[in-house]
């Protein structure tokens, strides 16, 4: 086989490759389902949301620029770690939808106190940035965001209509 085949047969093997990865149908929630808890593990960079004590479905996602350690303070570009819980839902943001997060806690104000820094907020869980939701599941190969936590369009779409403010997410490094 020639080189130029070779490189060619590679480029189709890639390309067929992530097409089928964009394309292969994930499980869905199912419609009436009620997530009552939500559990992050960063290090995994998974979502895990439970009802009625039941793990009901693991969700992949991206994090904060700079995942390892807790967020300290504003424009750390870290995702927090503890226990918070779901405070706002938001169906107009500059993301396809999102689920604030309540961070700051007690603890998270008092070390950004002894930082002389800022806390930040608006800490979320939300979709892509409006109009580039094509880009799908290629959003978890990278950690992109200011420290929220993102999944897919689809899969916002999911937590948003399952979680009710009052929900309780514990993030774990």
């Amino acid at each position: 086989m020639t080189k130029s085949k070779i490189i060619w047969l590679t480029i189709t093997l890639i390309f067929l490759g992530l097409t089928i990865y964009y394309f292969y149908p994930e499980y869905k929630l199912p419609a009436d389902t009620q997530i009552d808890k939500l559990v992050v593990y960063k290090s995994k960079r998974q979502l895990l949301a439970y009802s009625s004590g039941q793990l009901v479905k693991t969700y992949k996602i991206s994090l904060g620029r700079q995942p390892i350690g807790g967020k300290e303070f504003e424009g750390d570009k870290k995702t927090p770690e503890g226990l918070y819980f779901i405070n706002d839902k938001n169906p107009n943001s500059g993301y396809h939808k999102n689920l604030g997060i309540s961070y700051p806690n007690n603890d998270d104000i008092e070390n950004a106190k002894r930082l002389g820094k800022p806390t930040g907020g608006d800490v979320k869980i939300h979709g892509l940035r409006n109009k580039t939701g094509f880009i799908s599941k290629f959003n978890r190969w990278f950690d992109w965001t200011l420290g929220c936590i993102a999944v897919t369009d689809e899969e916002i779409d999911e937590l948003y209509n399952a979680v009710k403010i009052g929900t309780q997410i514990q993030i774990k490094p």
